[in-house]
């Protein structure tokens, strides 16, 4: 799992996943030494590792890391960087993202966090919600897999609207990443 900042979502698919006979989350990268989604790993006896911002690109060590952990698939749970494209090469249609967002609504770079939801409720929206979505080499424009709404009520904040979406996020971004791998290995 790649991840940025606090990592409730890398906490929550750990919790799901704990105990599951075909799937688990072998490794989590962030890019940022401060994350505390280092320390939910740890906790959890993940392996993890920061690669900084500078490195991604270095298709040398992203091919060992990647490879070297036995990686099948890549979920994003709020890593800000843009996937580079030797990573996606690596793993076509297997980098899985989510967006606090419906996609293609209030996406692309700097449309994350707080930044969606203000623009959502500025917008006058009535509603909001998530995509779950494949990456690609642009900013949250690979193909949705799963798009779930919310309302957007009157007096809406955006911490409240993000509360609301957060609790969508919990709720079925493991769901359907457990349903893709499915689909993806039936056998294993």
């Amino acid at each position: 799992m790649l991840a940025s900042g606090n990592g409730t979502n890398v906490d929550n698919f750990i919790r799901y996943f704990s105990g599951h006979p075909k799937i688990e989350i072998a490794l989590v990268i962030s890019n940022n030494p401060r994350a505390y989604v280092r320390e939910r790993a740890r906790k959890a006896n993940i392996p993890h590792l920061i690669i900084p911002a500078d490195q991604w690109h270095d298709e040398k060590k992203i091919r060992e890391v990647f490879s070297g952990a036995g990686i099948d698939i890549i979920v994003l749970a709020g890593f800000l960087l843009l996937i580079p494209e030797n990573l996606i090469k690596m793993y076509p249609g297997k980098i899985l993202n989510i967006h606090p967002a419906l996609l293609p609504a209030y996406g692309g770079k700097g449309m994350y966090g707080m930044h969606v939801h203000r623009a959502v409720i500025d917008a006058n929206e009535k509603h909001s919600g998530i995509s779950i979505h494949l990456v690609n080499e642009k900013y949250d424009e690979g193909r949705i897999l799963f798009q779930e709404k919310v309302a957007v009520e009157a007096g809406e904040t955006p911490e409240s609207l993000a509360a609301k979406v957060q609790q969508l996020e919990y709720r079925y971004y493991p769901r359907v990443v457990e349903s893709y791998i499915n689909r993806l290995f039936p056998e294993s």
